[in-house]
């Protein structure tokens, strides 16, 4: 059997009744649940499964919940996989790195929870973001530099989502810029309904104040590597990953580059373990080029159940 990556979703791969189904039939999962939720204070179930719309959009809500379901996949799967490296696309980071038993359960449900607070009091109206489709890395990057010339503010390539999907985060008039540009190029631009500009200096604040709450948590070494989101390689101690994560809510994404290093580095079979399969799509097209890779998404129990014939 080929290498295998285990990826986790981030932010937007929520959905109505995620994680109910093994809830419901595994007893751990449904404690996972419990303690997220005495944690942050949140009905994350009744939110979830209940289906209140403009409450699941909310960041404050849906990053522990979406963290809860990832990291019940995993747990619930654990002793069928081996992988030879995590990754996490922003918030699923989070996930990779329990996964690699880098934070004890508890503080790393309290981490999530801070994070998912932080970034939702974090609102600013100066802030924006965008994806872009259709153009290639160079167009992008070309769009990015025009803005910020043109009108003196900040913007940038928040995420390297996949070779024909990038998303561009920073100052509104800078953003607006980026956007006006993409339809003579024939790509198209789609507005995000976030409250500010994720992975960008705007989050400086947020991001200083998660820092010093990670000073305080216990660091181990992974146990699997994790391949992260701000450098795409993966570091062997603790007290590097604490540094690097502390950078994370203000850098890039870059998933393209992790992507194709876990490529370079042997792994062929990628399961994505969360709601929706959007990592797994992503992927699909960063090494749409290679015949030897496969992509697998697990994000209920029914689809866990078949996991093992699909490895196979």
């Amino acid at each position: 059997m080929s290498m295998t990556s285990i990826v986790f979703p981030g932010q937007g791969s929520q959905e109505p009744g995620m994680g109910r189904d093994l809830a419901e039939h595994w007893s751990e999962a449904m404690d996972m649940w419990k303690k997220a939720e005495r944690q942050s204070g949140l009905p994350l179930r009744e939110i979830y499964w209940d289906g209140d719309e403009g409450a699941m959009a909310a960041t404050r809500n849906l990053q522990p919940a979406l963290t809860v379901v990832n990291i019940n996949l995993w747990l619930f799967l654990a002793d069928r996989l081996s992988p030879a490296g995590v990754a996490g696309h922003s918030l699923g980071e989070y996930s990779a790195l329990f996964a690699a038993r880098v934070l004890p359960v508890d503080q790393f449900l309290e981490l999530v929870c801070l994070r998912g607070k932080l970034m939702d009091e974090a609102t600013n109206q100066d802030g924006r973001m965008a994806a872009i489709l259709k153009l290639d890395q160079a167009q992008v990057e070309g769009l990015v530099a025009d803005a910020a010339a043109a009108t003196g503010q900040d913007v940038r390539i928040a995420n390297f989502n996949s070779p024909g999907q990038f998303v561009v985060s920073g100052h509104a008039q800078a953003v607006d810029h980026v956007c006006a540009g993409v339809k003579p190029l024939k790509g198209r631009a789609m507005p995000l309904a976030v409250s500010n500009a994720f992975h960008s200096p705007y989050m400086r604040e947020a991001g200083l104040e998660l820092a010093k709450y990670m000073d305080k948590l216990d660091w181990n070494d992974p146990r699997i590597p994790v391949y992260l989101n701000v450098t795409a390689r993966p570091e062997a101690s603790g007290q590097a990953l604490k540094e690097i994560m502390k950078q994370q809510m203000t850098s890039s994404v870059h998933w393209v580059q992790t992507i194709g290093n876990q490529y370079a580095d042997g792994m062929r079979t990628f399961v994505e373990l969360g709601p929706k399969g959007v990592l797994s799509r992503l992927i699909s097209q960063i090494l749409k080029d290679r015949e030897d890779i496969k992509t697998l998404s697990v994000g209920s129990l029914e689809q866990t159940a078949s996991l093992e014939e699909s490895l196979a």
